[in-house]
């Protein structure tokens, strides 16, 4: 048995790998779950906190007090070292993602009864677009906070390079694979030359034939669905009395994850209230403030992820919102949000084709597309990908887990 971890922080869900010989890599998280939502919810009226589904549970069931959600979002940002009002106490959000790290690892040793002081972590092909300035200040601040946790030492590995080795473990002949990691907040790929001749070997750098990456992944999607079918009934896309068009600013708030408590500052709130004043559709802002005043936003996120995910199965999913005021039941289109997306989809299928042509690798070369990441599976991005490499065969991995279980894979070889 190997003496480190791989921990896969993500945007959306968490999980912590132990390889063992013959055993499943993933360790127990919640109960019986590998994955570990990442949420944090500080209740306000026990003054305790809360991680992962019991997170969720406690937000949803009306206690009192402040979630956290999309935490990863914030490395190599402006406000990673700022600070939010938690439970009437100033929390940095540095403090926030430590607290979120040290209870993995707090749970992973539980799970695995016994420390682990060493850990190979993910990290996207790209933590910030265009500025490897921004892109290595926040993989030195995971580490930091890592550190801070207290494992001992730390490396890290792409997230996509992670999934490769674990989809290796279970092939017979040699590939060359597109791995295509669609995650929370952003989407990676990497073309690595895979077989079992090649997984023993030390040094895998010539495998690894390029590696891209956009951020951009499924709280975008969950994002824009928001904004095309849900934040209209709230009064996006109104007008003023000077026909002027309702500002967009506090519907983007609401519909970002890590923006959410934006919505519910008070000067927030009275701008809201000005506009009200001045709309043609009043009774849209009174709906939008009602939700903002009971500090249901998140709650409205949640529906429509779970609205997203209905999509991926289904051209039409009703999506039943009963806190609004008057509630109300929304058809979801995936046409619809198809053409909220597709820009974005459109930069995933342009940066896959960089891939190939910085690679010089022609569209024919690819063998297997394998996908992984919990975001993965909305149609139309599969479809932008799956044009691109017409003739490779598609594989789905564990969507929460392949990457886990590869970083095992590479702690263990890494540090035995």
């Amino acid at each position: 048995m190997t003496q480190a971890c791989g921990v896969d922080f993500g945007t959306s869900n968490s999980t912590v790998g132990w390889h063992r010989a013959g055993q499943p890599a993933l360790l127990a998280l919640e109960n019986s779950n590998t994955t570990l939502p990442s949420v944090v919810f500080f209740n306000a009226e026990d003054d305790k906190i809360s991680y992962g589904r019991a997170a969720l549970a406690n937000y949803l069931a009306g206690y009192e007090g402040r979630m956290m959600r999309s935490m990863k979002s914030l490395l190599g940002t402006s406000l990673m070292d700022g600070q939010t009002e938690v439970l009437g106490r100033a929390l940095p959000f540095r403090a926030l993602l430590g607290q979120f790290i040290s209870e993995l690892k707090r749970r992973a040793e539980a799970s695995a009864g016994r420390s682990f002081e060493r850990a190979v972590l993910g990290r996207p092909v790209h933590f910030i677009d265009d500025n490897p300035q921004a892109d290595q200040l926040a993989e030195n601040t995971l580490r930091e906070i890592a550190l801070d946790a207290g494992f001992r030492e730390v490396a890290f590995q792409f997230e996509p390079i992670a999934a490769a080795f674990e989809y290796e473990s279970h092939i017979n002949r040699e590939e060359l694979v597109l791995i295509a990691d669609i995650g929370g907040g952003t989407s990676d790929f990497s073309l690595v030359r895979l077989g079992p001749d090649r997984a023993g070997r030390p040094d895998r750098r010539d495998d690894i034939l390029g590696n891209a990456g956009v951020h951009l992944g499924g709280t975008d999607f969950d994002k824009y669905l928001s904004l095309s079918s849900v934040m209209p009934l709230l009064g996006l896309g109104s007008r003023l009395k000077n026909n002027g068009e309702m500002p967009s600013s506090h519907y983007f708030n609401l519909a970002t994850w890590h923006t959410i408590n934006l919505a519910y500052i008070p000067r927030a709130e009275r701008e809201l209230q000005d506009l009200q004043r001045d709309a043609l559709e009043p009774e849209k802002l009174a709906v939008l403030l009602k939700l903002i005043r009971d500090r249901a936003g998140h709650w409205l996120a949640l529906r429509v992820e779970e609205g997203k995910i209905l999509l991926s199965d289904t051209a039409t999913a009703e999506l039943d919102l009963p806190r609004m005021s008057p509630s109300q039941k929304l058809v979801l289109e995936r046409e619809r949000f198809n053409s909220a997306i597709g820009p974005l989809t459109e930069s995933v299928e342009s940066t896959v084709r960089g891939l190939l042509r910085d690679a010089d690798l022609g569209s024919q070369s690819v063998d297997t597309v394998f996908f992984t990441g919990g975001s993965s599976g909305v149609p139309l991005l599969r479809e932008r990908i799956a044009a691109v490499v017409p003739n490779a065969r598609r594989v789905e991995g564990d969507l929460f887990g392949s990457i886990g279980a590869g970083l095992a894979l590479d702690a263990a070889r890494r540090f035995g």
